[in-house]
């Protein structure tokens, strides 16, 4: 079998196993929902609500159905892309609520991701290139140190120093609550800040990103670093890189050319994975910054035991990650063609 048929039944195979993946995860958050301590209900009228009403809300909320059918009206609506509508926000759908908060998780994410690759990666290289050097016994430390921190406790300890005590940078949200946001095109406010033409907006909507997206890419960068560092020094010691040396190509080429490109395929494999995962919510991050994003919203439905937005947001974040795996192994494949599925 050639290689282009191989990667077309490796895409084919995985294509009609992702809805078996996804009904799986949406099938799990569903039970998991379900034998969660907690009422809905108490959520929405209180601890001190009568019986009554809240068997009345749980009749008109189909709570008070068995199980399994509730089960299949779930499953019925998810097959017709419907998510529900949240049962803490009265009159809103989780496609409203994804809508308004996507962008704001997208906008963190882009951000952290670019401060951790440049970070990680460069680290990686000026490491690998000096081994058992000081400067390369820094750069372990770094990763360990980056990669083992909870990053709420340095999300919370940061704020503490710069956000507190400082006052370098602003508590919370994306935009201040005096000021009007810059016209909404892709609701990414660095992003439209530029495309309207609104450039004054755009030093405040980098200001509020800054502390939340150099907490999320520094705590992250300490992954890319140590893969960059152990695989780049393995493709450093491989043959045809002494062969280079010995044709006299200059290290630089030698560096960039042959060893980081063979280097990077399994980081770009973290790299897409981590960037869908964070997508998916960066819950922790979100929460510590009270970011308004999607990762924000699910914690808060899961404090209030908001089913349908809880798992209208996981069926949303596991559609990401299902095909962002597929697309990083095609793009693995296409960098790399001795890769064969």
């Amino acid at each position: 079998m050639s290689r282009r048929s191989a990667l077309q039944s490796y895409l084919l195979v995985r294509l009609l196993l992702a809805p078996l993946m996804l009904w799986t995860i949406v099938t799990v958050v569903f039970l998991l929902m379900r034998v969660a301590p907690g009422d809905p209900t108490d959520a929405i009228l209180g601890n001190r609500a009568p019986e009554s009403a809240k068997n009345a809300l749980r009749e008109q909320l189909g709570l008070n159905k068995p199980l399994f059918f509730q089960y299949l009206d779930y499953i019925f609506h998810l097959m017709r892309l419907n998510l529900g509508d949240s049962l803490t926000s009265k009159g809103v759908t989780v496609w409203e609520i994804i809508a308004k908060h996507f962008p704001a998780t997208v906008e963190l994410t882009f951000y952290g991701m670019l401060i951790a690759v440049i970070v990680g990666v460069g680290l990686g290289i000026i490491t690998a290139s000096r081994p058992n050097t000081p400067l390369d016994a820094g750069g372990r430390l770094f990763g360990l140190i980056t990669y083992s921190l909870p990053i709420f406790w340095v999300g919370m300890l940061l704020q503490l120093i710069f956000a507190v005590q400082l006052r370098w940078f602003p508590l919370g949200t994306r935009f201040p609550l005096s000021e009007t946001p810059p016209q909404t095109i892709t609701g990414l406010y660095t992003f439209d800040s530029l495309m309207t033409l609104q450039l004054d907006k755009l030093p405040t909507a980098l200001y509020y990103l800054a502390l939340p997206s150099f907490t999320l890419g520094i705590l992250l960068s300490g992954i890319f670093e140590r893969m960059v560092r152990v695989n780049l020094k393995q493709t450093l010691q491989a043959d045809y890189v002494d062969a280079a040396k010995a044709r006299g190509i200059p290290e630089k080429t030698i560096m960039i050319a042959h060893a980081l490109k063979n280097a990077l395929i399994p980081v770009i494999t973290v790299l897409g994975l981590t960037f869908a995962a964070l997508l998916g919510g960066a819950v922790l991050t979100e929460v510590t910054f009270s970011w308004p994003g999607l990762g924000n919203q699910l914690y808060r439905a899961i404090s209030l035991r908001d089913y349908p937005t809880v798992q209208g947001l996981m069926a949303f974040f596991a559609t990401i990650v299902v095909f962002a795996s597929i697309l990083i192994d095609l793009i693995n494949a296409y960098i790399d063609p001795r890769i064969r599925y």
